[in-house]
């Protein structure tokens, strides 16, 4: 009997072996809503988790989008409406087959270290647009984070165009 507890205590504790996994992520994780930036009904969300090493993940979920295309995704400065507001980070572009774009980074382009600390005082927003070529203004999706974000909106915002490189 003493031998059949103790291979049930052993299968039981081999089962709790995932749990001392240390995670990747601190507690800190903030989730932006994406709007519709078109005629096209393409929305999501944006979470960003810090990661114990200081990193920050961002990982964008949209639905609507299909096909092999690539949506170029941007961090910008200022809110949604801030006109030829210019870019902080290019993300990994959103596939078109999943809606997802998953980017780690700690600094911005100019090289500015950013982290979830940051990112809570950041005026910024990110756009994903159609495509980087002849469909480049057409932005499938947006929303602001960080400092903007808590501003309040009423209704359907002006969306400014992107700064032309």
């Amino acid at each position: 009997m003493r031998y059949i507890s103790l291979l049930l205590l052993l299968a039981l504790s081999a089962c709790d072996k995932d749990s001392d996994t240390p995670s990747i992520y601190t507690d800190n994780e903030v989730t932006y809503v994406l709007e519709p930036g078109s005629e096209f009904p393409i929305a999501g969300t944006a979470v960003f988790k810090e990661r114990t090493n200081g990193d920050l993940e961002v990982i964008i979920q949209l639905t609507g989008t299909d096909g092999a295309i690539e949506h170029p995704t941007h961090l910008h400065y200022g809110d949604i409406s801030t006109p030829d507001a210019e870019m902080a980070l290019a993300l990994n572009p959103v596939k078109g087959e999943t809606g997802q774009s998953i980017t780690i980074f700690n600094q911005l382009i100019d090289e500015t270290s950013f982290g979830y600390e940051e990112l809570q005082a950041f005026d910024g927003h990110i756009k994903v647009h159609q495509d980087g070529g002849p469909n480049k203004q057409v932005i499938l999706a947006y929303g602001n984070v960080g400092s903007s974000a808590k501003s309040q909106n009423n209704g359907r915002v002006e969306i400014a165009v992107c700064k032309s490189e």
